[in-house]
């Protein structure tokens, strides 16, 4: 059965820093691309970042500079350090796999003084 389990989320005032982690299992993950997408308030999902095999990362321009995308293929994780946060950053953030829709549940970061 294939599972993402998304953790480290939480409350954290602006400029403050968090690292998100997405545990894979019942899949090769080293052979897939993986990627972080969030959903704001009232507002649609939206793409954060990507990591293909290769370990080549793109980022939307909101977070680009700010947030950093990496893969432990070792321990089947996902991470994204996320630094300078924002208030608009708040949102509950999901992993996912490269060219599915599949997700985990996802872990809240609230960004707020």
């Amino acid at each position: 059965e294939v599972q993402l389990v998304e953790s480290g989320g939480g409350l954290v005032q602006p400029g403050g820093s968090l690292r998100l982690s997405c545990a894979a299992s019942g899949f090769t993950f080293s052979s897939r691309a993986m990627h972080w997408v969030r959903r704001a308030p009232g507002k649609a999902l939206e793409w954060v970042s990507s990591i293909l095999t290769s370990q080549s990362t793109t980022y939307a321009d909101s977070v680009k500079g700010r947030f950093t995308i990496s893969r432990d293929n070792a321990k089947n994780t996902l991470y994204l350090q996320m630094s300078t946060l924002k208030p608009e950053d708040t949102a509950v953030y999901y992993c996912g796999i490269g060219g599915t829709a599949f997700k985990g549940q996802g872990t809240q970061v609230t960004v707020s003084p």
